[in-house]
């Protein structure tokens, strides 16, 4: 290999390196805000909170379906190179950290932040085994992908039979299912620059930024079930 051949990969691997960056950024500011809304939610806002669960569940149902509608936006919004695309991300990510503010209060401070710091290793751990691996990933993404219509199939059918051994075991499945989808997105991102000679839209970078925080966000929750579940007994 030639010096001109070594200068023109190190060239690509940077663009690759800052392209990475650019999703991340918008990944740790998504993860940023909701860590923050859910924090001040618990604790400085937790009598509000109350109120809202055991007065005014409606509020909460308007904000939940409020997120569907702005996770939809957002993707619109991305597939069309559109700028506010991003704003919205910020938004979902906000009204997110509210919701999973609901959803913490069920567990104690050390379960919540062993699930976190679980995640974040197991989201790193994933991440760079997607972006190294010489494997295509395609095959597993997209079983992965049938395997979570399934699982949300059966998410569905366990609410009315409310079982908690099917609930744990679900948690477990999930676990697997999302940490190999963070693998398959982080092998996408690299795929896609690769294809389009690093030529990829504002748009795109807000999209796959949506993708990986659902994809950490679905991690944190169930090893936060799990681990809800192992204190206890």
């Amino acid at each position: 290999m030639n010096n001109n051949s070594i200068i023109i990969n190190q060239t690509d691997q940077t663009a690759l390196n800052r392209f990475f960056g650019k999703i991340y950024g918008v990944v740790a500011m998504g993860i940023g805000l909701s860590a923050l809304v859910s924090f001040l939610t618990v604790t400085l806002f937790q009598e509000s909170l109350l109120a809202v669960l055991y007065g005014n569940t409606a509020l909460l149902m308007i904000v939940m379906f409020g997120q569907i509608a702005l996770v939809v936006a957002a993707s619109a919004m991305a597939a069309k190179n559109s700028p506010m695309a991003l704003p919205m991300f910020l938004l979902y990510s906000l009204t997110n950290g509210f919701t999973l503010s609901v959803v913490l209060l069920a567990y104690t401070g050390e379960t919540v932040l062993l699930a976190f710091l679980s995640a974040a290793l197991m989201f790193v751990v994933m991440a760079v085994i997607g972006v190294t691996t010489k494997k295509n990933l395609t095959g597993m993404g997209q079983a992965l992908l049938a395997a979570l219509w399934g699982l949300i199939i059966a998410s569905v059918i366990n609410i009315f039979l409310r079982s908690s051994g099917m609930s744990f075991i679900m948690s477990i499945v999930s676990v697997l299912i999302f940490s190999g989808l963070i693998a398959y997105d982080n092998q996408r991102i690299r795929n896609v620059f690769e294809e389009t000679g690093g030529n990829v839209g504002q748009g795109w970078v807000v999209s796959m930024a949506l993708q990986l925080y659902l994809d950490f966000i679905n991690l944190f929750l169930n090893l936060l079930r799990i681990f809800g579940v192992l204190n206890r007994d």
